[in-house]
């Protein structure tokens, strides 16, 4: 049920002295002018629209941005009961589209009518990305090619790995949009959705973000405790968001989810890549070592690690990947596709939040330090996740991370992979310490990113998340569903 505009007044940010004004009700009323989107980004019934936000909240009088949103609208009146905003990941991926992507009927579990019928389902291009006053770092090829996270071989390559850093860095702060900067952070775009709800009239807002997104929605849940309605975050970041940390964190979701591809490969014999688990892992890491000697058709070893965490993320990417192993085996050159979309907004995006929002590491030899540790301890992928990035030599932020608290309603439900390749179970279990009773923790036995709807098999996590959303029913105490639920 509704509450009212009063109960929700403006609050002053718990992490920063930012104070947020609201919006004048007859603003609100005029900010929205709905269309038809676009037909690359839409889906039967999809509407898009724009909203002008501040961009810094510390003047909300000074300079404006634009915000791109869209909206897939409850059929059923009677039924409806407010908003439902999402957001799919990132930082960095566009989110426009999203509402259509979680309501594709042909992905295996879309969005449930019933929670269709209960919320408009909201979408968003958060700001600095797509069509929402997109940000560049004028990244070149040859800074992509690496694909993420390149694996580094020796003390030699960090240092040679931070000098790309280095000047990708001085990129985005000579950029054309280097004004921007300092202002495209999870912190702003959490304020932004509490200006989309102003502009929607409503007095809360419900929400759904998976990945990156768990962090903003526990933000915005952080930011104004007594806005959010029903809040769900699935594949979980730790309190401190895509921070240092979380990086890291990469080599363990490696670890935790590499052992779900080797008995696929077990059970599929044809791809000829060991008939136990223990040698498909031998095998992986022999030819991964073969590949930094001597690189097939433009494939590296770090290029073949990173492939491999890619398909990590989903069961269906499983033979892809094992037909690639499969040929390079056999001394074969394979086909790489490259990443679709605008590599560079997506790439320049990705690290003005990710520097913008928190400090990393900025001395190189620590870098060194901890890729040797990394690469002794998660063999697999630690080096890579271990590695420098342009965090280390971007501007201080202007001002401090979003610290996730316990003091708000109970009203967040985190739902979580046990052998999750990008967001581990690590990072859940803090994030529920740092929001205590505020939240319920729903896991699920099984693998990959993402553990509610779309590609998520479970049922008994994919059932508990749908009735809290249509019904605001919560488990009393975290949940445990098993690999059969």
């Amino acid at each position: 049920m509704r509450r009212t505009l009063a109960a929700a007044a403006a609050v002053v940010v718990a992490a920063s002295s930012v104070v947020v004004a609201e919006m004048s009700p007859a603003a609100a009323r005029d900010a929205l002018r709905w269309k038809p989107c676009a037909a690359a980004v839409g889906a039967p019934g999809l509407e898009c629209s724009t909203l002008r936000v501040p961009l810094d909240y510390r003047r909300p009088e000074g300079r404006e941005i634009e915000i791109a949103i869209s909206r897939l609208k409850s059929k059923n009146p009677s039924q409806r009961r407010g908003v439902l905003l999402t957001n799919p990941g990132g930082p960095g991926g566009p989110g426009l589209d999203y509402p259509a992507l979680l309501t594709d009927p042909t992905v295996p579990h879309p969005l449930p009518q019933s929670v269709r019928d209960r919320y408009d389902v909201i979408g968003l291009d958060p700001r600095g990305v797509g069509l929402s006053s997109p940000v560049t770092c004028d990244v070149t090829p040859e800074q992509l090619a690496p694909r993420w996270l390149p694996y580094p071989q020796s003390p030699g390559e960090v240092v040679r790995h931070a000098g790309v850093a280095r000047t990708v860095s001085r990129q985005c702060a000579t950029s054309e949009t280097q004004d921007l900067l300092p202002h495209i952070t999870t912190a702003n775009t959490a304020r932004d959705m509490d200006r989309i709800r102003e502009a929607l009239g409503e007095p809360k807002i419900s929400y759904l973000g998976g990945s990156y997104g768990s962090y903003l929605g526990a933000a915005y849940a952080t930011l104004f405790p007594l806005r959010g309605d029903r809040i769900v975050l699935d594949s979980v970041l730790g309190a401190g968001g895509y921070d240092h940390k979380a990086q890291l964190r990469f080599a363990i979701g490696f670890d935790d989810r590499f052992p779900d591809f080797a008995k696929f490969v077990v059970a599929n014999p044809q791809y000829g890549l060991g008939t136990t688990p223990a040698q498909v892992r031998a095998k992986y890491l022999n030819l991964a070592a073969r590949l930094d000697r001597k690189p097939i058709g433009g494939v590296d070893g770090s290029l073949l690690r990173n492939l491999t965490h890619e398909a990590l993320y989903a069961d269906v990417l499983f033979p892809g990947l094992a037909e690639k192993m499969k040929a390079l085996h056999a001394s074969q050159p394979v086909q790489v596709t490259p990443p679709a979309g605008d590599m560079d907004n997506f790439y320049a995006s990705h690290f003005y939040v990710l520097c913008g929002d928190s400090s990393w590491p900025r001395s190189v030899r620590t870098y060194q330090r901890q890729v040797a540790t990394h690469r002794a301890k998660h063999p697999l992928f630690g080096a890579a996740a271990a590695n420098v990035n342009p965090c280390a030599f971007w501007r201080k932020p202007v001002e401090p991370p979003v610290r996730i608290h316990d003091r708000g309603p109970s009203n967040v439900l985190l739902v979580q992979n046990l052998r999750d390749p990008g967001t581990p179970l690590v990072g859940a279990l803090e994030l529920r310490r740092a929001f205590g009773n505020r939240a319920r923790l729903v896991t699920a036995d099984q693998g990959g990113h993402g553990a509610y709807g779309l590609f998520a098999e479970n049922m008994c996590a994919n059932n508990t998340v749908t009735a809290f959303l249509t019904t605001g029913e919560r488990p009393e105490r975290d949940r445990a569903c098993t690999a059969e639920s």
